[in-house]
Parts: C-alpha cells; sequence; structure tokens
C-alpha cells in the first residue's frame, strides 16, 4: 500500500506539535465557535504537517474536549513484536502482513519470531516486473501493494527470518527505495519504449537492480542446524498463506460475493475480496478481535482527523456527524476520490466502552512515532467504518460471514 502523492508528506500526517495557528468564529459566538442554541460540532485549525515542517501546515481536527484513549495498556491486546519503521519506502503492505503472520505464530502456539519483510518486498517487485512484461506495459507500477499480495508472495516464495534477510547493505540501519524504484521504474519503461518483451531478461536485469539496492536473498537458511528453502521454513513454521481473507464494503459490488478491489495498488488486479455490506463489515472486524485474532487493515490517512502528535485516528464533525456514516456517504467519498487506499496497518487491540469502540493499531509509518505511544495509533470506530477500505484476517474468525458467501455461491 503506498501512501497518497499530496502536498509534502504532511498532508497524511496529522501532528499537533506546536499547537494551531488559526481559529476562526464569529464575533459574539459562544466559545468554540458555535451560535448560542446550534449543536456542538468539532473544530478546525491549522497545525504543523509534521514536527520538523515549521511552516507548512494543514487543516486539521482540534481534539480539545474530545475523549479519546492515551495509551496503549487501556486496549485488550493481542502479542504482536515491536512497532518497527518502514522508512522511505510503500512497503506497509509488507510490514502489515508480515507482523499479522508473527502475531499468528504465537495465537497458534508457536515460538517467537520477527520475519523479512523484505524477502517478500524482493519478490513482490520480480513478479510486477513480470506481469508488466506479460501485460505489454499495461500493468501498474508503483511501491505499493496489497497484504494479500504479501500472502500470495509468501505462498509463491516462502519466509525466512529477518536476520537471514534484511535488504539493508552497506551498513545503512533505514531503508530508503526511492533510488531503487526509480531504477526499476526507468528499467521497464525502457523495455516499454523499445517494445522489448522478453520476460527471461526483464526479470534478469530486475533482479540485478534488486540484488545492487536490497542484496540477494538466500537460498536456504540455517534452522536448529538444518538447511532450509524459504518454502521449508514457511512449511516448517505451520504458516498458511491461503488460510487468510479479505474483506471490502463497497457498492460497485454485489454484497456476499467476491469481486476486485479497485485501487491502483491491487496491481494484479486480484477478485478474491469478499464484499460485505457496511454493518457486517465493521461488525465481522470486532468480532474478529473479540475472538482474539488480529487484522490487518487498508486506510486512508490523508485525513484532517488523522492526528500523529495524539496518536488518534477519528472522523470530525465538519467532515461528516457520526450519524451520517454510512454505506452511501463511504462510497461517496470513494468515487470522489476523498477516501483512497494510502496505507496498510496491523490492528492488535480494541477498546469497547459505552462511548464508542476504539482499535489499536500498530504502524510502520514514521507519524505513528510524533506521540507518545511510539509506533501505534488509536482508531476510533467511526473512522473505520468510513475510512478503512480493506481488513484480512484469519479465515477461522470468520466463519459466520464466510458461510454467507458459501451460501452465495
Amino acid at each position: 500500500m503506498n501512501r497518497r502523492l499530496t502536498v509534502g508528506l504532511g498532508l497524511i500526517l496529522a501532528v499537533l506539535v506546536g499547537g494551531f495557528t488559526l481559529s476562526c468564529g464569529r464575533k459574539g459566538a459562544a466559545p468554540g465557535g458555535t451560535a448560542p442554541g446550534q449543536p456542538k460540532h468539532d473544530q478546525a485549525g491549522y497545525a504543523k504537517e509534521s514536527p520538523d515542517s515549521p511552516d507548512s501546515t494543514f487543516l486539521a481536527a482540534d481534539l480539545a474536549g474530545f475523549p479519546h484513549p492515551a495509551d496503549p495498556v487501556e486496549f485488550t491486546k493481542f502479542f504482536h513484536l515491536p512497532p518497527v519503521m518502514q522508512g522511505k519506502t510503500g512497503m506497509c503492505w509488507s510490514f502489515s502482513a508480515t507482523s499479522l503472520l508473527e502475531s499468528e505464530l504465537r495465537r497458534q502456539g508457536r515460538a517467537e519470531v520477527k520475519l523479512s519483510e523484505l524477502h517478500t518486498v524482493y519478490w513482490e517487485y520480480v513478479e510486477k516486473a513480470r506481469r508488466f512484461v506479460r501485460e505489454k506495459g499495461a500493468s501498474f507500477l508503483g511501491q505499493g501493494s496489497e497484504p494479500n499480495s504479501a500472502m500470495a508472495r509468501i505462498k509463491q516464495y516462502g519466509l525466512v527470518r529477518e536476520t537471514d534477510y534484511t535488504g539493508l547493505l552497506d551498513g545503512r540501519t533505514a531503508h530508503d527505495h526511492g533510488p531503487l524504484f526509480r531504477e526499476f521504474r526507468d528499467c521497464l519503461d525502457g523495455l516499454a519504449a523499445k517494445n522489448a518483451w522478453d520476460e527471461a531478461a526483464a526479470v534478469a536485469e530486475v533482479r540485478a537492480i534488486l540484488d545492487r539496492h536490497l542484496g540477494r536473498p538466500p537460498d536456504r537458511i540455517q534452522v536448529d542446524g538444518r538447511f532450509l528453502t524459504p518454502l521449508e521454513y514457511l512449511a516448517s513454521l505451520g504458516l498458511r498463506p491461503d488460510d487468510y481473507v479479505s474483506f471490502v464494503s463497497f457498492m460497485y459490488l454485489p454484497f456476499y460475493t467476491r469481486g476486485e478491489y479497485r485501487v491502483p495498488d491491487n496491481w494484479w488486479h486480484c477478485r478474491d475480496y469478499h464484499n460485505l455490506p457496511l454493518y457486517e463489515f465493521s461488525l465481522a472486524l470486532l468480532r474478529t478481535l473479540r475472538k482474539g485474532y488480529s487484522a490487518t487493515l487498508a486506510v486512508d490517512f490523508s485525513e484532517p482527523g488523522y492526528l500523529g502528535g495524539s496518536d488518534v485516528a477519528m472522523v470530525p464533525t465538519f467532515d461528516i456527524p457520526s450519524a451520517y456514516i454510512d454505506q452511501s456517504s463511504r462510497e461517496y467519498r470513494f468515487t470522489n476520490g476523498s477516501s483512497t487506499d494510502d496505507h496498510a496497518v496491523h490492528c492488535v487491540g480494541y477498546l469497547e466502552s459505552g462511548k464508542g469502540n476504539w482499535y489499536l493499531i500498530k504502524d510502520s509509518w514514521e507519524n505513528a512515532w510524533w506521540g507518545r505511544a511510539k509506533g501505534y495509533f488509536f482508531y476510533q470506530d467511526d473512522y473505520v467504518r468510513l475510512k478503512c477500505l480493506m481488513f484480512m484476517a484469519h479465515k477461522d474468525a470468520v466463519k459466520e460471514v464466510m458461510a454467507k458467501f458459501t451460501a452465495a455461491e
């Protein structure tokens, strides 16, 4: 999943460090800008786009008086390894899917293992190149992808541990795929310009680029005195990529059928997304967590209520009041481009209260480190209903809704 290309990096990032620089209201209005007799609305103001951008601002929600969780300890949490940054890359899809599998190992009673995100990323680039050639250039090229594509790549190429393959060369400690992606894209665009569609030659050229930037993935790794291929290691872990199913909630597909998730990062046009009405979509996610399973989410995080400095993602009333969030308002934002597939995260906990439900999010993007809860966000249930476009979980967590698809088919 790749972030939206908006002004700088900040429109995706809502941080209240430094406070608001503008607060508007009519003379004589009640505190907060609400006239007497009118219902109170959330207020907006201009905030810094990031802690390091003193001059750049964006319109953000003011959380003054807005009740929200303040610490991950408030949530019912599931085992997960500590958050890690993806750096200057579009690898969130792999980070979220890998984190899910790490949690799944422990849920299934197996050992704690830090898996390699970059092993999956390497092979995703290879398969993107392969499809680009087969489609004679009619295939989307971007750093982003989807969590279920990570599962497809893991099924195809296996897994290794992070210690076996970091994707970091020459002493680097942080990822930056800008140079890699430019060379990758230029290579394939050059082949398209020459009408050179030799798949084996193209894959070999792309692999040479990947090897220079990421290193060559190991053919075998040593595990407990044995040498295993990545596919053999995957089998030894007992993880089955086919056990994970993805859900969406869109009006352009019939409900209780499978179809394509129509976003650029679904570059391989996967049609295996299960479409649910919004009520069941959000309830299925909550029930997944209640059963002790975690999930990956695909979200729009370029929002005024996505506040990195406060660790909160919420929907302010000046966007849309809670009572008006429904199937149609959700679809409207998707079709007009105000809800886009920006980011993928791992949901590792939940909080149910009389004032609404909240979700604990393990995040790999840098704004998750701007607040107090380093590497985490707290997602309001309204935000999930409006701005969470997809979730993926183990099939055993969603048996009730999966049965409806079997009946429909």
